[in-house]
């Protein structure tokens, strides 16, 4: 019995390790890089007014956040950056992700559509910066079309590609049980496209938010992009580079918060 028992508990699934913690490594690069940063800046190589150091930006980016700077704070001219982001980039998805759709799910649609998407795709969204601003002025249609030019294509494209990867034979046998085409399009083609729907929904979200920064550094009087192009004005580095270092920041956060909702689908698609 005693064997047994010894047969028994050798032959338990042992519990996988846990992969190892990557956060020192990324630590250690931060660490890296603003060492280097401190190095250059304070080794008298370079003027402070074309490199400061960390310490300087950091200082910046504070003074920005408790003083206004070309009519607000920094909290401020962020928050403005948002609402234009919010806009352009749902309207992005909310056209291209059904129009990849339909164009991967009826190849008539595509035949139209992808002569005009083609062309119009290799347009960068800079490029859309001299009709905005005759369009619109100053006011928050310009940026909308131009973080619409950015975030738009790779919506539509993963959207499609995630339609052409479903397997035929699924739709096939839907036909065959008499469902519907909206029937195959939510329950079917919706369901098996969603990772390439969302890889989009990041790539667009980022490009979007450059082409966001493109046109308020040229249409718009504020938002961040514009206290960059302020600080520019007034020789004042210390104030680019802070502005640069928010525009990094809340890039990491929306690419944050789509990993979550990637997870969350994920996790909710398979039932855990």
């Amino acid at each position: 019995m005693a064997h047994d028992l010894t047969l028994f508990a050798n032959t338990r699934p042992r519990r996988r390790s846990a992969p190892p913690a990557l956060w020192p490594y990324s630590l250690a690069g931060f660490l890296a890089l603003f060492s280097l940063w401190f190095a250059v800046a304070h080794s008298g190589l370079m003027p402070a007014r074309v490199l400061p150091g960390p310490d300087a930006v950091v200082a910046a980016f504070f003074r920005l956040m408790r003083e206004p700077f070309a009519g607000f704070t920094l909290q401020q001219h962020l928050l403005s950056s948002a609402i234009r982001f919010a806009f352009g980039f749902l309207i992005a998805a909310a056209v291209g992700v059904p129009l990849g759709l339909v164009m991967g799910r009826f190849r008539w649609v595509d035949d139209i559509v992808s002569p005009v998407f083609e062309a119009l795709r290799f347009v960068a969204p800079i490029a859309w910066v001299p009709f905005a601003a005759l369009w619109f002025g100053t006011g928050i249609g310009g940026p909308i079309l131009i973080i619409f030019s950015g975030a738009f294509p790779p919506c539509v494209i993963n959207a499609y590609r995630g339609a052409r990867l479903v397997e035929p034979r699924l739709i096939e046998a839907a036909q065959t049980l008499g469902a519907s085409q909206w029937r195959i399009i939510t329950e079917i083609l919706i369901p098996g496209a969603v990772p390439a729907i969302i890889a989009g929904l990041r790539i667009g979200a980022g490009l979007g938010w450059q082409s966001l920064i493109g046109a308020e550094l040229i249409v718009v009087s504020s938002g961040i992009g514009y206290v960059i192009v302020q600080g520019q004005s007034n020789l004042a580095t210390p104030i680019v580079m802070a502005g640069m270092v928010a525009i990094g920041i809340v890039g990491f956060v929306i690419d944050v918060l789509l990993r979550t909702f990637e997870h969350w689908v994920r996790r909710k698609w398979s039932g855990a």
